[in-house]
């Protein structure tokens, strides 16, 4: 018994594409399911601490932030005495201890971590101490009086904390302003010389073989940048989002009301 197909063309064509919709919204959401691939590494997330229960999500992102920063300055104070080796002699002590470099950077790191002052700098701290780290008169480690004062300079735009609780506030034009000095460390890291030698200050960026740039330096540093960037848009996105709330709770109690059915 033979049956007639009464669907029309235009109808015989919807049916087709809503069948491709679906087998490609059945695809898309195959692959939404499938996992990450670690190959190069996978993020790790911090132990739950009671301290937690205490910060917002702002708290704990500059919090995290922070910890980042530091750990970044750490990193490239390291990359700059590998470089410079001549700036960590300046500050050796006894020798037979532990390697020259990584005890200087450990004194760097003391310092930072409890908030001392670092003596070559002369009492000064944030950006006055920046601008005599990077100073063709400054004679000491440059390179732990750098990193020192790029911390202390970070540090004090984030209110002298390193950690960030619920009474805690963030001035985000201080953080973008803390991010714009570092942009300004950079450019004279990489321009200011000596004037006796021609040589720059301190050796950061080099050139590899075959002329190819060893970029770490100016990444490494891009990352604080970023981080105090969003950071700052975070801060100030948190402010004016407080006060849309606030229009949006008036109005709804106004006009949002449920009105009475008996």
């Amino acid at each position: 018994m033979r049956t007639t197909d009464t669907t029309t063309p235009l109808a015989r064509r919807c049916l087709l594409v809503q069948g491709g919709a679906l087998a490609g919204a059945a695809l898309l959401l195959a692959g939404c399911s499938a996992p990450a691939r670690t190959d190069r590494g996978e993020v790790q997330a911090a132990e739950l601490q009671s301290t937690e229960l205490a910060q917002s999500d702002v708290n704990r992102m500059a919090t995290l932030a922070m910890r980042a920063n530091l750990d970044s300055l750490y990193l490239l104070m390291d990359k700059l005495y590998r470089r410079n080796p001549a700036e960590w002699r300046k500050g050796a002590l006894a020798p037979g201890q532990l390697p020259g470099r990584i005890q200087a950077g450990q004194r760097v790191r003391e310092a930072v971590e409890q908030r001392q002052p670092w003596a070559p700098l002369q009492g000064r701290r944030d950006i006055a101490a920046l601008a005599l780290a990077l100073g063709p008169e400054f004679t000491g480690d440059r390179v732990a009086a750098v990193t020192w004062a790029t911390a202390d300079m970070i540090i004090t735009a984030h209110g002298g904390k390193t950690e960030f609780f619920l009474i805690d506030g963030l001035d985000a034009q201080h953080l973008y302003n803390a991010a714009r000095n570092v942009e300004i460390a950079v450019w004279l890291i990489a321009q200011r010389r000596d004037a006796a030698t021609g040589q720059p200050l301190l050796l950061a960026d080099e050139i590899g073989p075959g002329g190819v740039r060893n970029l770490s330096f100016e990444r490494e540093f891009g990352k604080i940048i970023a981080r105090l960037d969003l950071l700052a848009g975070v801060v100030a996105e948190k402010y004016r989002r407080a006060a849309i709330s606030y229009v949006q709770n008036l109005l709804g109690g106004s006009f949002l009301q449920f009105l009475p059915v008996r």
